[in-house]
C-alpha cells in the first residue's frame, strides 16, 4: 500500500514538473498568427499532463492495478509533455 501511494506521489510530481516546464512554450514571442501544430504543441504542452495523469487515475480506477496505472501515467505525462514542448513555438 505504501508503495503504491509513494507512486502516485511520484506521478503527481512528475506531472507539475511538466505543467511548469510547458510554461516555457507560453512565453515564446507571438510575432504572428500561429501555425494549427503550435496551437496543439501549446494544448499539449499546457493541459496534456493533466489530462495524462486523469487518465492514468481512470485506468488505475477501472483496472485496480494502481502500481502500474501511476508507472504508467508517469510515462505518458512526459512522452505528452515532450511532445507539445517539440510542436509548440519557440
Amino acid at each position: 500500500m505504501l508503495t503504491v501511494l509513494l507512486a502516485w506521489l511520484a506521478a503527481a510530481a512528475v506531472c507539475v514538473a511538466a505543467v511548469v516546464f510547458g510554461q516555457v512554450a507560453r512565453t515564446a514571442p507571438r510575432r504572428r498568427r500561429r501555425r494549427r501544430a503550435a496551437r496543439v504543441g501549446l494544448f499539449l504542452s499546457l493541459s496534456g499532463p493533466w489530462l495524462a495523469f486523469a487518465g492514468a487515475v481512470a485506468a488505475g480506477a477501472a483496472t485496480g492495478a494502481w502500481l502500474q496505472a501511476a508507472a504508467g501515467g508517469a510515462l505518458a505525462v512526459t512522452v505528452v509533455a515532450a511532445v507539445g514542448l517539440g510542436l509548440a513555438p519557440r
